[in-house]
Parts: C-alpha cells; structure tokens; sequence
C-alpha cells in the first residue's frame, strides 16, 4: 500500500544524505508552503497522489543523488538552474501539481527544506482527514502487504482513523506496540493485539533459528 510505505519510519529528513533537522522557524515556513500545496493539490483533486509522488522523490530519489541535494539546498545555484534540475528529474514523470510545487520552492529558495515542507503537508492532510499519527513498533521488518493487513486490523480494533509509521525494534518483546499521540498500546491491552504481537515475535525466532541453520551448514 503507497501510502504506507511512504510514511514508514518517520521519514522527516535526509538521513542518508545528512540532511539535519531544522530549527522551529524553518519549520514554521515549511508549513506555510505545506498549505499552499495541499490547497493546490486539492483544487485539482489529486493530494494524494501529488503527496505520494512528493515523498517519493525526498525519500527514494534524493538520498540516492546526494548531488542533485546539494544543488537544491545551495544558495549559489540559481533558481533557473535549479528549476532545470527539477525538469530533468522529474517532467513528464509526475502530475503538473507535483512539478508546478517543486518549481515553487525553487522560485523562493527555498528547495532546501523540500523534506520538511513535504512531512508538513503529510501531517496536514493526515489532520484534515482526521487520521491521528501512529508509531507501529514491530520485533521484524514487514513488507507492504503485511504493513497494510496489520495496519487495518489495529484500525479495526482500535476504532480510529490512524497514519501509521512502521519501526522495526528487535527488542520489543511483545512483537508489536502501538502509539496512538501519548497513548501506548503493547501486547497486554487486547487479546487480538497479543495475537498479532505472538505471530510477529515466532516470526522473529523463526528467522534467527533460520540464520543459525545457514551458519551451521555454511
């Protein structure tokens, strides 16, 4: 499911290309142009997907071309530069919405907090939508499809409208916790959470007996 996989882990900065997090102003400006792509987006009926084409390029394009960050956050390359970069990588790839943002950012100067801009229009649909932010911890990695069946068996059970972010924690001894804002959900609240925490947890020792097998052999 993209949304998803686009809102694993907390995702808020660049890790891999050392992207830090930023003081409150610029995040008070990110928010400002948040809005305006939400509102944007929303007129041509289509947030969803310019935010999921919006998080890919921070979270799955930019991290692999180090490079192409660089340009966008120096003040030396001009804006018509960087709007050229933002076509090679991206026209004819993305809806105008998407591109037509990003040209935005690079008019104002302000490309450079693209990750901040993008998790503050996340977070602002997420509030329209009134779905409320949830860290699901799990003992092992899930792909997609488990990430979506887990996903909507805690919304089933926890009666909210949730936007999720898996983290991966081997030490969680229950196999899953769940934080729904300032409330914690662990393995002891209800029976069918234990049950997915129990599957979650002989998964985790399946993989490591697995592992010690292969050595074993090897």
């Amino acid at each position: 499911m993209t949304d998803l996989s686009n809102q694993q882990a907390h995702q808020d900065s660049f890790a891999s290309s050392g992207h830090l997090p930023t003081d409150t102003g610029v995040l008070r400006l990110a928010k400002v142009y948040a809005q305006a792509i939400v509102e944007a987006a929303d007129r041509k009926a289509c947030r969803r997907e310019v935010l999921a084409e919006l998080g890919v390029i921070v979270r799955d394009v930019l991290p692999k071309v180090p490079a192409a960050y660089a340009v966008f956050a120096s003040p030396r390359v001009s804006p018509q530069e960087k709007g050229s970069m933002i076509d090679r990588i991206c026209a004819g790839k993305v809806l105008p919405t998407t591109l037509h943002s990003l040209h935005v950012l690079a008019r104002h100067g302000r490309l450079g907090i693209v990750a901040e801009v993008v998790t503050a229009a996340e977070r602002l649909a997420n509030e329209l939508d009134g779905r409320k932010p949830a860290i699901i911890t799990t003992a092992v990695p899930l792909d997609a499809a488990e990430q979506s069946r887990i996903f909507a068996e805690i919304e089933r059970l926890l009666s909210l409208a949730l936007a999720p972010t898996f983290v991966v924690n081997p030490n969680v001894l229950g196999g899953l916790i769940v934080r729904v804002q300032d409330t914690v959900y662990d393995h002891s609240v209800a029976t069918s959470l234990v049950r997915l925490g129990d599957r979650l947890k002989q998964r985790s020792n399946h993989e490591i007996q697995y592992r010690r097998d292969r050595l074993g052999t090897a």
